[in-house]
């Protein structure tokens, strides 16, 4: 997983780092609420765990700010010495999925990290998933639209199911080369961009079939579910983003 990790105390991160990365995830620290929020907000990660003393806000306000402008609903945990029961109701009560006391042992936090990414992805022990007049078959690595097969090679598949168990989340090319095509900026990120275009056209991704990918200008893709009412919506975000 790609993992947010808000702390100010600079030898608690990089403790937690380690063992994120121990176990093969990728963790970027942040400091402070700002510096926190600026990149959950605009980059793409699996998980965000947070603090709650930070020198600039509290992680409450961080996480109330993640659920209120984030696409999507980011599995959230907190780390941190606030564990009375108040406090725990009241990160709970914010939008938190798990709570966790300072310090962090390492076997219990890698196990709720993953309890946390399981529950975010509920059908992935399924054989056939069902998004709107999409049907996809997992085992035989097929996808049906209205019942009709679409023809599509192994990376398209790969692609269409990264995109819809990803629906509402901005994902960008570097996630998307990471994901589906298992490297990191060693390709040209058009290849992502040819892929994209060409499955807007092969699976008819438009409002009459109740989704688009709306592209986010300098960031990457989003996968949406419109109404045919939003036909006339443009698909393209051109806001420069710093």
């Amino acid at each position: 997983m790609r993992i947010a990790l808000l702390e100010d105390e600079f030898e608690q991160a990089q403790n937690i780092q380690a063992i994120l990365s121990d176990k093969g995830h990728e963790c970027d620290s942040f400091a402070t609420g700002q510096s926190f929020l600026s990149a959950v907000l605009h980059r793409s990660y699996d998980l965000i765990i947070l603090d709650w003393q930070i020198p600039d806000m509290t992680g409450i306000d961080v996480l109330k700010n993640v659920r209120t402008h984030l696409d999507w609903v980011i599995p959230a945990i907190f780390l941190t010495q606030h564990d009375s029961e108040s406090d725990i109701v009241c990160a709970l009560d914010a939008g938190a999925d798990d709570f966790l006391a300072k310090p962090a042992r390492a076997a219990e936090l890698i196990a709720r990290l993953n309890a946390l990414a399981r529950r975010s992805s509920p059908e992935s022990d399924k054989e056939l998933l069902n998004f709107g007049p999409f049907e996809v078959n997992l085992n035989q690595r097929s996808i049906h639209l209205h019942g009709e097969p679409l023809t599509l090679t192994d990376k398209d598949f790969d692609l269409t199911l990264f995109l819809f168990q990803n629906q509402g989340r901005l994902l960008t090319r570097d996630v998307l080369l990471e994901r589906v095509w298992g490297v990191a900026r060693d390709i040209n990120t058009r290849t992502v961009d040819t892929h994209v275009s060409r499955l807007r056209r092969r699976l008819g991704l438009n409002p009459e079939n109740g989704f688009r990918i709306k592209t986010i200008y300098q960031r990457g893709y989003r996968l949406e579910a419109v109404q045919p009412t939003e036909a006339n919506t443009p698909v393209s975000d051109q806001t420069p983003h710093a």
